[in-house]
C-alpha cells in the first residue's frame, strides 16, 4: 500500500494506533480445510469467513450483514457451488467497531480458521486491511473506507466509495437530490459531520461533490463530537439555519450515523424547518419500531448505493426471497443485509471466472478482467472498482412509516477528486 493511501486510511478509519502487523502463514500454506496446496480450498469446498461490527458502544449494529452473506452463499451452494466446490461459510467475527478487535478477527480467520477469503468485512474500522493484503486474502465489503481503494486483494462491492489522490468522487447523492429539489440552480446545502478525521475527510469530499453539482454550500463542518451523541443540538442548528445569508439552507445533509441523525433532525424540525433533510445511513425498517425514531426520520431522504427494496425488479425479488429462505421467515430488509449479500455476490462472481483451479493468484488474474452488468449495484468492473465507485444509487424517503423511492436507481458519471 502506498504512503498516500496509508495516510488516508489512517485518517478516515481513525486507526492511528494500529498501523502495522506481523507476518503469518502465507497464502500457499496448507489449511485445516485444505488439500495441502491452497489455504481454505479443498477438492469440494472453499472456506470463507466475515468480520462485522455486531455490537458497538452507541448501540448501532451491522449484525444483519452476516445474514445477507449467508443468504447469498446458501443460494450459490443450492445452485452447485463455484467451480465444483461448495462455499463453507463460517459466519462473521464481531469486531465491536474496535480497531484492535478488527485486526484480531482478521488474524483469527487467516491463522486459525484458515479461510481463502473474507466476505463480508463491514465495520467503520479496518485495521486488519494491511494484514489481509499481505497474506493475499481476497476481501470484500462496502468500499466506504479507503482501505478498499488501491490494495489489490481488497474489493468494495460497489467499487471504491472514498476518493483517493488521482481518483474520482461519485455524484450519486447530489444528483439524486436534484430530482428531489427540482435541480440545483439557486439551491443551498449545509453539510454536518462528526469531529473526527473521518468526518473531516467526508466534509472535504461532499463539499466538492455538491459544489460540482451546482449547489451553493453555505455550511460544511466536522463539528459534532464523535464519542457521544449531544443532548443539546441548539449550537449546531442555530449556525446551520442562519448559514444562507441569515436564512436557512434549502437542504441539510448529515454525514453521520443513526443516533446522531435522530438528534440532529429532531432539533432541526423543532425550529419549523421546511427544507430537505438527507443522510446516507437510515434506510432500515427496524428503525421504525420506535415512534420517536420514526418521527425524527420522517421525511428524510436516504442515499442508497444499490437498488432500493421498494423497486420491483427481478434482482430485488430474488434478494428478498434469498433473505427469507436464509432467515427461515419473513424479515424486514435493511442495508446491512445488502452489504453482506453483495459482498458475497462479488466474491462468487470473480471465483466463478477463476474456475476450478482456484488459488490466490488465479483469483487475482480473474479479477483483472472481470466485468458484468445490471446487478443490484449497477455495472461492475475490476480493477476499476479499486479506484472509483460504480457510480450508481437512489434516494428513498421515509413517509408516514413507509419508505418510498424519491430518486430512482441511476448511474452517474463521477468527477475528479482534487
Amino acid at each position: 500500500m502506498s504512503r498516500s493511501i496509508r495516510a488516508i486510511t489512517a485518517a478516515v478509519a481513525a486507526l492511528l494506533l494500529v498501523t502495522s502487523c506481523n507476518s503469518a502463514a502465507d497464502s500457499g500454506s496448507s489449511g485445516k480445510a485444505g488439500s495441502g496446496a491452497v489455504r481454505g480450498v479443498t477438492d469440494d469446498s472453499v472456506r470463507v469467513g466475515g468480520i462485522v461490527s455486531m455490537t458497538t458502544s452507541t448501540g448501532y449494529s451491522k449484525k444483519d450483514t452476516d445474514l445477507g452473506a449467508k443468504a447469498r452463499f446458501d443460494r450459490a451452494n443450492a445452485e452447485g457451488g463455484v467451480g465444483g466446490r461448495t462455499i463453507d461459510y463460517l459466519g462473521a467475527e464481531d469486531d465491536g467497531q474496535d480497531p484492535a478487535k478488527n485486526l484480531a478477527a482478521a488474524r483469527k480467520l487467516v491463522q486459525q480458521d484458515e479461510v481463502f477469503a473474507v466476505a463480508p468485512m463491514s465495520s467503520t474500522t479496518f485495521s486488519g486491511a494491511d494484514f489481509l493484503q499481505q497474506q493475499k486474502v481476497p476481501t470484500f465489503g462496502w468500499g466506504t473506507l479507503p482501505s478498499f481503494c488501491g490494495p489489490s486483494y481488497l474489493y468494495g462491492f460497489g467499487g471504491c466509495m472514498v476518493p483517493t489522490p488521482g481518483g474520482t468522487i461519485s455524484q450519486t447523492w447530489p444528483e439524486g437530490l436534484k430530482k428531489v429539489m427540482g435541480g440545483s440552480e439557486g439551491k443551498s446545502v449545509a453539510i454536518l459531520a462528526n469531529d473526527s478525521d473521518a468526518g473531516t475527510f467526508a466534509i472535504r469530499t461532499y463539499q466538492q461533490s455538491f459544489l460540482s453539482a451546482g449547489y451553493e454550500v453555505t455550511y460544511a463542518k466536522a463539528a459534532v463530537p464523535a464519542g457521544s451523541v449531544p443532548s443539546d443540538w441548539s449550537a449546531y442548528t442555530k449556525e446551520i439555519l442562519r448559514s444562507d445569508g441569515g436564512k436557512a439552507p434549502d437542504a441539510v445533509v448529515s454525514v453521520m450515523q443513526t443516533p446522531y441523525n435522530i438528534g440532529l433532525f429532531t432539533a432541526v424540525k423543532r425550529t419549523g424547518y421546511q427544507g430537505v433533510l438527507s443522510d446516507p445511513t437510515d434506510y432500515d425498517p427496524a428503525l421504525l419500531a420506535k415512534d420517536a425514531t420514526a418521527k425524527a426520520l420522517d421525511g428524510v431522504h436516504v442515499l442508497t448505493q444499490f437498488q432500493p427494496f421498494e423497486q420491483d425488479s427481478p434482482d430485488v425479488r430474488r434478494f428478498r426471497a434469498d433473505i427469507r429462505k436464509a432467515a427461515g421467515k419473513d424479515v424486514q430488509l435493511n442495508m446491512h443485509m445488502m452489504t453482506g449479500y453483495m459482498s458475497a455476490d462479488l466474491f462468487l462472481a470473480i471465483a466463478r471466472k477463476a474456475g476450478r483451479n482456484l488459488t490466490a493468484e488465479s483469483f487475482q488474474e480473474a479479477a483483472k478482467g472481470f466485468s458484468d452488468t445490471g446487478t443490484l449495484v449497477g455495472d461492475r468492473a475490476e480493477p476499476k472498482g479499486q479506484r472509483e465507485s460504480f457510480g450508481c444509487g437512489a434516494l428513498v424517503q421515509l413517509k408516514d412509516g413507509t419508505y418510498v423511492v424519491s430518486a430512482p436507481f441511476t448511474c452517474y458519471s463521477p468527477i475528479p477528486f482534487t
